[in-house]
């Protein structure tokens, strides 16, 4: 096992962390209430999350997204992992440092979007309102980086660590003990606390690298294939690719997923610390991304005529089921655990006892046959 030890967030970085997330998690909750507050049928944000094209009940638009809920998830279990201990800072960290990138790419683009002439027939307190959460969720993002920046200290030399496993209390408890031995952690995976496995991290790294370069490779067709100013529309935002108000466009969604996967798979690679948390988060982005396709895709019988189809639209189809299905194969492998922190008892003291058969640490030299006299 290694000995490296890990960095660590202090406490209060860590209580902090875990606010700024519950302030994340409460703005997309917010406007998915809003959402299901204007729909005909609570249903219906389902279908509009996996694009359909369903109207709400009143004379407005959606806000949400099938993003929205998973920004919410995501929130939530950034928070939980600042509060819960046993959860090693490099993971903390990695989990502040994803929900920020996340959230800044995805909401980036909404702020020029959200200003558009275009938009200009809806509710103006209703994108006044939009603008502010993206404003404020940008700059809840921007907080989340400095915390992690600001809020990192090298752990202290734990002195007081040294005591005899069977020597705790006073002096006379250890009068019978032979010898002591530091402990010697059982190795069975080089990397830092919180690192993936070896299986894992290469599962991982290679299928959300692959989801990334083909999501980058479609952008890069796609701005071949309509030129700059068409490509420019999806990209920066137009009226004829709006869905929803904190909502992405279509193309500049995909670049930054493809950048999210790449990322994340580079880092899973490289076995880092933060990379389970990173992996977890473009992951379920991608398997969301690829569902919404295979939805499309079956609505519109795509799937039941795909020999059909043209090269392009079976190209299509593939990309959606490789995405989804390297998505969620990508979760389960950077769900598992990583490699525990057993540095925290690497310097510690064992004892062994005074009978010559009793069990002792493996590393302990034996003591002699005949123990001296007035043992």
């Amino acid at each position: 096992m290694s000995t490296v030890r890990d960095g660590v967030l202090t406490r209060g970085a860590r209580g902090a962390g875990a606010l700024v997330c519950l302030l994340l998690a409460l703005l997309a909750a917010g406007w998915i209430i809003r959402d299901l507050a204007v729909a005909e049928h609570p249903v219906d944000v389902g279908w509009a999350w996996l694009g359909e094209t369903r109207r709400p009940r009143e004379f407005t638009a959606w806000a949400t997204s099938a993003l929205d809920p998973l920004l919410l998830l995501g929130a939530l279990v950034a928070a939980v992992a600042q509060l819960r201990r046993a959860v090693p800072s490099s993971v903390a960290a990695g989990a502040l440092l994803s929900l920020a990138a996340a959230v800044a790419l995805l909401r980036l683009p909404l702020v020029w979007v959200l200003d558009a002439g275009w938009l200009q027939g809806l509710d103006s307190r209703l994108t006044l309102w939009a603008r502010l959460t993206v404003s404020t969720q940008l700059a809840l993002a921007a907080v989340l980086i400095m915390i992690v920046v600001a809020g990192r200290r090298r752990p202290d030399a734990r002195a007081g660590r040294h005591t005899a496993g069977g020597a705790h209390g006073p002096a006379g408890a250890a009068a019978g003990v032979y010898g002591v031995v530091r402990a010697v952690p059982s190795g069975i995976a080089p990397g830092r606390p919180g690192s993936p496995y070896r299986g894992p991290a290469a599962t991982t790294g290679v299928l959300l690298a692959a989801a990334g370069l083909v999501l980058a490779g479609w952008e890069i067709h796609w701005c071949r294939q309509l030129g700059w100013s068409l490509y420019r529309k999806g990209l920066l935002g137009d009226a004829s690719v709006f869905r929803a108000l904190l909502q992405p466009p279509v193309h500049w969604q995909g670049a930054a997923l493809a950048v999210l996967a790449l990322g994340a798979g580079v880092a899973a690679l490289c076995r880092a610390p933060w990379s389970r948390p990173a992996a977890l988060t473009a992951a379920a982005l991608l398997l969301a991304y690829g569902a919404v396709a295979l939805v499309h895709a079956v609505r519109t019988g795509e799937f039941g005529r795909l020999a059909a189809l043209s090269v392009h639209a079976q190209l299509g189809v593939g990309t959606a089921v490789l995405v989804s299905a390297g998505g969620l194969t990508a979760l389960c492998a950077a769900a598992r655990p990583g490699l525990p922190d057993t540095t925290r008892d690497a310097g510690a003291v064992r004892a062994y006892g005074s009978a010559p058969g009793e069990l002792r640490p493996p590393h302990a030299p034996p003591p002699p046959s005949t123990l001296p006299p007035g043992w």
